[in-house]
């Protein structure tokens, strides 16, 4: 089976685009490489385009044509929160229109399995103070997750229209690494925020102190991004099978961490001095959002195994030798973790 992976170049999806290759499927990467690095995929096939472009649909025809594409998991999008909001128009004609066009060419050529990229950002501001299910309110406070959810709405009607399997994998916090060369390059999420600081000689900043939570930070679930990874593929394999899956998942640890336990995290990995700036809270956070993981442990199996300390440290690791802030000597047999079933 041959397996395209759009977006493949990028943090996430180069982690699954090295486990595929790994256990010995043929795979191809569709990716504008705006965000993501091609060192990342190595001899992997890449084709360059913009899904959202108006020729991306003859594109993919080609591309499944040509490389016998059986699947396909759709990763490529736009992911910044404050950039959609001061761009509404443009994100939904990236993440949706790049979609519409993906579905157009796999319809075309009959390609029926995809794993869809989505995001706890389709709650919203959640309100609950439990576990999220995948039944909870879909509200969500910004185009990037109302982006995702009309992705997801686009993707079930097709499904129940009989031209597609499929199901959505909505992730929480994504943070680790699994080799130095797919380091997450772009401090977007808290854990590379944190050491990018930390190597800058930076104190991280911390948004409010004074929420009702046992330390008075937010809680948070974080997902090791190699478990992430292992749950696309147990995903893709149950599609295989012919398996109906549920239209969604939630994909986290159901365990919450705080932005203060996250950086005790990072100072022990590092084993350097870490004293946070509190300033004030940030509009729009709640204090807690942390995943019902039942449906997918249940469904398909699925259950990280990695845990925070893991996390912190292989990104540690992967970012430190990247800045050159850390010897070879010191990181030697930390920088492969995709290999064992924990990180170092």
């Amino acid at each position: 089976m041959t397996t395209l992976v759009t977006g493949g170049t990028g943090y996430i999806g180069a982690h699954v685009v090295s486990q595929l290759i790994a256990r010995g499927d043929d795979v191809v990467v569709v990716d504008d490489v705006i965000t993501g690095d091609a060192a990342r995929i190595g001899e992997v096939p890449l084709v360059r385009t913009d899904l959202a472009s108006a020729d991306a649909r003859g594109v993919v025809e080609r591309v499944i044509r040509d490389h016998g594409v059986d699947r396909v998991i759709h990763f490529a999008a736009r992911k910044q929160v404050g950039e959609s909001v001061e761009r509404p128009v443009w994100y939904v004609q990236q993440n949706v229109g790049g979609l519409v066009h993906l579905l157009e060419a796999m319809e075309a050529t009959g390609v029926e399995q995809l794993v869809f990229s989505s995001s706890a950002a389709v709650y919203g501001l959640s309100d609950d103070t439990g576990l999220i299910s995948e039944d909870a309110p879909t509200r969500p406070i910004n185009p990037y997750g109302e982006s995702k959810l009309a992705g997801e709405w686009l993707i079930a009607a097709q499904a129940r229209a009989g031209r597609l399997r499929a199901t959505s994998l909505r992730y929480f916090n994504v943070a680790g690494c699994g080799e130095v060369r797919l380091a997450d390059k772009l401090a977007l999420n808290l854990v590379p925020m944190v050491i990018e600081r930390l190597l800058r000689d930076d104190a991280p900043r911390v948004f409010g102190a004074d929420y009702p939570t046992p330390d008075g930070t937010c809680i948070r679930d974080y997902v090791h991004v190699v478990d992430l990874a292992e749950a696309h593929l147990l995903a893709l394999d149950h599609l295989a099978t012919g398996e109906s899956l549920s239209p969604v998942y939630n994909v986290g640890t159901g365990l919450g961490t705080s932005v203060l336990e996250i950086i005790d995290a990072v100072r022990t990995a590092s084993g350097r001095d870490l004293t946070p700036v509190i300033e004030h809270r940030r509009p729009g956070d709640p204090p807690q959002l942390v995943a019902d993981v039942r449906r997918i442990r249940r469904e398909l199996g699925w259950e990280a195994t990695r845990n925070v300390a893991d996390m912190a440290s292989s990104a540690w690791q992967a970012m430190a030798q990247r800045a050159g802030a850390v010897s070879r000597a010191q990181l030697q047999g930390h920088s492969e973790c995709s290999s064992s079933r924990r990180c170092p």
